[in-house]
């Protein structure tokens, strides 16, 4: 199976952002400093693509995904692919935002007129967002956490346990507690109930 032009070029920009990094980890500032622009432009390109309704925030979002990659240079292992690795410190950083966002907007929503809340809603799936992080809010650490990245980000378990200093098993027990607990929440029924 041959392999695509665009993989080729993907794969040559990773070797290339992974050469840069590996030199400025060795103490080569100059290849530090081009590794962050070049991956400010990767990183910029991937939130622009999620916050397309706030275009204004992604400056500020990729400055702080940089400052965490840079904080966490030190984790990174040459034998694990670069992408994955930034990739799920962004995606943490674009979650945690986005959390912080519906927080900020539950808190400050207005209701100045008491017929407006029984119309129709065009904004349901916004409005399921927020209603989810209330619920999420709710949980420890132990369970939310690995909802978050599993179920709603997509990560798989292992770069969860990564992610979040737990073992691959906490994360599973944790993805599991933590769905029955957000059933009771709801008001539904646990398995274990309808035995």
């Amino acid at each position: 199976m041959q392999r695509t032009d665009s993989q080729a070029a993907l794969d040559a920009r990773e070797s290339q952002l992974q050469a840069l990094l590996l030199r400025g980890l060795a103490g080569d500032a100059q290849a530090y400093r081009a590794f962050l622009a070049a991956l400010a432009l990767h990183i910029r390109a991937f939130l622009r693509r999620r916050l397309t309704r706030r275009p204004a925030e992604v400056e500020d979002l990729v400055q702080e995904v940089l400052l965490a990659v840079h904080n966490a240079r030190h984790t990174y292992q040459a034998q694990q692919p670069l992408t994955a690795w930034v990739q799920a410190i962004a995606r943490y950083k674009l979650a945690d935002h986005l959390r912080s966002w519906s927080r900020h907007e539950a808190r400050h929503t207005v209701l100045e007129d008491d017929s407006e809340l029984f119309a129709a809603s065009d904004a349901e799936p916004a409005e399921a967002s927020r209603d989810l992080a209330r619920l999420l809010g709710q949980l420890p650490a132990r369970q939310r956490l690995p909802i978050v990245h599993v179920k709603l980000e997509g990560l798989s378990v292992e770069e969860t346990a990564h992610l979040t200093g737990l073992s691959s098993s906490a994360v599973k027990v944790g993805i599991h507690r933590g769905l029955k607990a957000l059933a009771k929440l709801l008001g539904g029924r646990s398995d274990d109930e309808d035995r």
